[in-house]
């Protein structure tokens, strides 16, 4: 990724998780397993499987497509998580869309403050337009409460 580009923001947003620091730092210990919990929880993936975890990479198979997650990075500090990667999502051959996620989780008040930014993003074709242009707000919106409900659920 070439540093002092302007990153072009496709969605940001916001949510506020009922949970602790310390639930989403150990979330992000195996990148294969939390990446495949949060995944499921998506609208209209019916299958999601792991095929594949490096130490910074993840590939995964849905129902939809390919999802391919590099170069993933955390930083962590006693405020905060903050996780970054770039995503290549083939949806079966009808669109590639390439993308950079940065995933930040701050202590508030009440709990942690989750906050996404998609960035990045680039989908070629007459599809790609479509997705660019009106898929943000849906898949961003998803990915917030996909975050929510995985943070939130009891744990065993």
């Amino acid at each position: 990724r070439p540093q002092g580009l302007l990153m072009s923001v496709w969605f940001e947003g916001k949510s506020e998780i009922d949970c602790n620091l310390q639930q989403v730092q150990g979330a992000f210990d195996s990148y294969g397993e939390h990446y495949l919990a949060v995944i499921r929880l998506m609208p209209g993936l019916t299958t999601v499987e792991l095929l594949e975890q490096g130490p910074n990479s993840v590939t995964i198979k849905t129902n939809e497509g390919l999802m391919t997650r590099t170069n993933i990075t955390k930083r962590i500090d006693a405020e905060s998580v903050i996780v970054e990667f770039d995503e290549v999502y083939e949806a079966g051959s009808k669109i590639t869309v390439t993308s950079h996620f940065t995933d930040e989780f701050t202590t508030s008040d009440t709990g942690v403050m989750y906050r996404t930014v998609i960035s990045d993003v680039a989908a070629p074709g007459f599809l790609g337009f479509f997705y660019l242009r009106f898929g943000g707000s849906k898949m961003g919106n998803a990915f917030l409460k996909a975050y929510t409900t995985y943070f939130e659920r009891p744990i065993d």
